[in-house]
């Protein structure tokens, strides 16, 4: 048993594998695409978390409890990440894993996961503890669901439990402090929504073409130049269309000015 639990942990605390990593300019590249991912597929978690705080009556209460709440989704985070390492060594669990994220892409395009995430926050069940402890044992329950989505999509990018628990906990952290900020910035370019759910689509072929019948590896770094290229041809995109409805308005006023103007 503690040799199976070193297998699965012993990494963690490897201090060459984490300066090689630190020391990495490659590495930093994909921590940043996961820090991303976390980011933008984290955000619905956010809105959810912050539905649950309401419940409690006091800013203090409210703060407290999402403090709590980090720190048990640190501790379920290393403990999935731990168990995902080890399990995405099986093809089986590949195959699962790539049909798990291509069905995320079809939830986000068909807009059931918004409905489900709806659900979510809706569903109160009767409390057995008081208030406060009900809404942190919500908030971590609510970490494990969507954790799977996150760590299953790291591990296809990169197979460093170091890499994945650095880019996991500084995503949670940015989603956590900034995630008011990541609404707004989504509110203004919404075209990073679906960016992100065509990265998991990508993802989710890396991961299937990797099982050892297709036996196709595509590098990491090379995911994080792909995330890089996504987000410039996002933006540009937005630019595109935000210039083109500026120009309709523009036509639209030209050919039908107000009473003032005319």
């Amino acid at each position: 048993m503690l040799h199976f639990l070193g297998q699965l942990y012993g990494p963690f605390f490897d201090l060459h594998n984490w300066e090689t990593v630190i020391s990495s300019g490659n590495d930093w590249l994909i921590i940043f695409s996961l820090v991303l991912i976390e980011c933008l597929l984290s955000v619905d978690n956010a809105v959810v978390l912050a539905a649950q705080t309401q419940s409690l009556p006091t800013r203090k209460e409210q703060e407290k409890s999402l403090f709590y709440g980090i720190w048990g989704a640190y501790l379920f985070r290393f403990i999935i990440i731990g168990l995902g390492t080890y399990l995405i060594n099986f093809w089986e669990i590949k195959v699962v894993g790539a049909l798990y994220l291509v069905f995320l892409v079809f939830q986000y395009f068909t807009k059931t996961r918004v409905k489900h995430t709806r659900k979510l926050v809706k569903d109160k069940k009767k409390r057995w503890l008081p208030l406060f402890w009900s809404v942190v044992l919500q908030i971590e329950m609510m970490d494990i669901i969507f954790s799977v989505d996150s760590v299953l999509a790291s591990l296809a990018i990169s197979n460093n439990p170091v890499i994945v628990l650095i880019g996991g906990l500084i995503g949670i952290l940015a989603m956590r402090g900034v995630a008011e900020v990541i609404m707004k910035l989504m509110r203004r370019i919404p075209e990073l929504e679906p960016m992100a759910y065509i990265l998991i689509g990508i993802i989710a072929i890396k991961l299937f073409v990797s099982i050892p019948a297709i036996d196709i590896e595509i590098p990491a770094t090379l995911f994080g130049f792909v995330v890089l290229g996504a987000i410039v041809v996002t933006l540009i995109i937005h630019v595109i269309r935000k210039r083109r409805r500026a120009r309709a308005t523009a036509e639209k006023t030209v050919k039908h000015p107000t009473k003032s103007e005319s």
